[in-house]
């Protein structure tokens, strides 16, 4: 059986850079679970996405790293949006299905754009054990800022959002896989995201994985939207309103996400965007 699939690369305006993704966008009827976790490693790109329906008004996706079945997560969302309007499969606003649920994105062509808007927010805890965040960023506490708090908040996936004293510290972070696996399992995390503000608009960000295969992630869609709430909530980066994310530059892979957080009633309206190019085609022989 030949399977078609696509590398896309997202939260990029360059090819080659940004988030890789392979995209699966016809699924054969039947094809296994255990199939579809054989072709993510083999990929072993941090994510890979097989769509089980697509038509104008809609699509439904699973989505696999190379050892886990994500309900949700950034970078294939936009990155799968984009495939299938640019083939013609999907309407350029249309409606993403997963486990998590209904998932609105809006695809402009023209640009290689698309945006995705997420889950409202829903605010965890503030985490207060500096030492093992610090140990797992190969940092110490006095790295981490001295005024922010961490704090888990989700919007599909939950990050615990890290503020370190500057851009420069951030730069000089090393991610340490045992106390990540310890910091997350404290804090109720699924990755540590680090971040620091370098002026309005303007944030860079690291994103160290616990237990999902990805090791450091260069673009990650799905902590981009809580960190948005983080800061609109706390009037930070010039917030609420539109900022960028930097991240991936650390690992080769600039990436850039765009962010646009306003207040919805007693809550947020969160919106997450990047570019988007399909770099290339073929099949899996299975």
């Amino acid at each position: 059986m030949d399977v078609a699939f696509r590398l896309v690369d997202a939260f990029t305006e360059t090819p080659f850079q940004g988030n890789r993704l392979c995209v699966v966008p016809e699924t054969p009827v039947g094809f296994s679970t255990e199939l579809m976790k054989m072709l993510a490693l083999e990929t072993n790109f941090s994510e890979t996405t097989f769509v089980t329906e697509s038509r104008p008004d809609g699509y439904r996706m699973r989505i696999f790293t190379p050892d886990a079945e994500l309900p949700f997560a950034g970078h294939p969302t936009i990155g799968t949006a984009y495939t299938l309007a640019s083939e013609g499969r999907t309407s350029t606003e249309t409606i993403q299905t997963t486990a998590l649920g209904n998932i609105p994105v809006e695809v402009d062509l023209e640009r290689g754009f698309a945006w995705m808007t997420q889950k409202q927010p829903v605010f965890g805890p503030e985490f207060d054990d500096r030492g093992v965040v610090a140990e797992a960023a190969g940092l110490e506490s006095d790295d981490l800022h001295p005024e922010l708090p961490m704090q888990v908040i989700t919007t599909g996936l939950a990050p615990l959002l890290v503020p370190i004293r500057d851009e420069e510290t951030l730069r000089r972070a090393e991610r340490y896989e045992p106390a990540c696996r310890r910091a997350t399992a404290a804090s109720g995390g699924e990755c540590l995201y680090l971040f620091a503000v370098r002026g309005d608009g303007d944030v860079m960000a690291r994103m160290f994985d616990a237990s999902l295969g990805v090791g450091e992630d260069p673009a990650t869609g799905s902590a981009a939207g809580p960190l948005g709430v983080y800061l609109a909530s706390r009037g930070l980066a010039g917030m609420p309103g539109e900022a960028v994310i930097a991240q991936g530059e650390m690992v080769g892979r600039p990436s850039f996400l765009h962010l646009d957080v306003r207040p919805k009633g007693e809550s947020w309206n969160v919106r997450v965007g990047g570019g988007v190019r399909i770099v290339g085609e073929g099949v899996f022989r299975v």
